[in-house]
């Protein structure tokens, strides 16, 4: 009987060419789960995701579903997420859990929303425990500049400015509904910045063209209505410069309506 599971997943991006299969020999998030897949049921599914997330950029909430023809043995989403994590166990990524939902959701498509963080280290010491986990940024940030020039790109607008140019969205118009950044005092001095953006889209780079943006601003090189006019243009020559895939995490993806889901825990 053919189910469909939805599945959250972890990941450290950091050894990987992004969620998609690549060419033969080049490895990607999305290569290794379906081989966990397949070495589990000796079936070959095929990942439906919330969202392709870039090299090197993280997850600890992304979303796919899959379906899976398991004939009439018993199958709950604890016993398909400890089966498939320990065909995962050599690499840095972990299903958190597996849910029986209907034929009608889609990963992507059902989703209402997006949120993602992204974390940077504003200090002079480099980091030794997080490597490749954050941005690191050594000049002081004034995170009050920031957060002034972020209201500007809070709504609806053309972000063509903060658009890669292999953008392959069918329009540039995007609604911003949560652009936060939070600041976490480090106890050898220094800080750590965390930017929160929350919308039901975004177009390739966004987040990372807006906090490459965000940082000139903290840093004194652009005031915040510098920002207000770079939005203004759409001209992606007038935005600020692409912060590395390093600090981003894709960190939950929302849907409306109840989700059909099996056991979670053992009895």
């Amino acid at each position: 009987m053919l189910k469909r599971w939805k599945l959250t997943i972890e990941y450290q991006g950091t050894p990987y060419a992004g969620w998609q299969r690549q060419e033969e020999g080049i490895p990607s998030v999305q290569q290794k789960i379906e081989e966990a897949i397949t070495a589990f049921c000796q079936q070959e599914c095929r990942l439906h995701v919330a969202g392709r997330t870039d090299a090197g950029v993280h997850a600890q909430g992304q979303v796919a579903h899959f379906d899976l023809d398991y004939g009439d043995r018993p199958l709950d989403g604890f016993s398909l997420t400890m089966a498939l994590n320990a065909h995962l166990r050599k690499e840095p990524i972990a299903i958190v859990m597996a849910q029986e939902v209907g034929e009608d959701f889609h990963a992507r498509f059902s989703a209402s929303g997006k949120l993602y963080t992204y974390r940077l280290l504003n200090r002079a010491a480099p980091p030794s425990f997080e490597h490749r986990l954050v941005w690191h940024y050594r000049r002081f940030l004034d995170v009050g500049a920031m957060r002034e020039a972020a209201a500007y790109l809070l709504g609806t607008h053309d972000f063509s400015s903060f658009r890669a140019a292999e953008c392959q969205a069918k329009s540039p118009i995007k609604t911003l509904d949560v652009l936060d950044i939070e600041s976490f005092p480090l106890v050898c001095g220094g800080q750590e910045l965390r930017f929160l953006v929350k919308a039901r889209s975004f177009l390739h780079h966004q987040v990372r063209n807006m906090v490459g943006t965000l940082a000139l601003v903290g840093d004194g090189k652009w005031t915040p209505l510098d920002v207000k006019a770079a939005l203004e243009s759409t001209n992606r020559a007038a935005g600020g410069p692409t912060a590395p895939p390093d600090g981003l995490y894709l960190t939950d993806v929302y849907y409306d309506g109840p989700v059909k889901t099996g056991a979670q825990l053992p009895e």
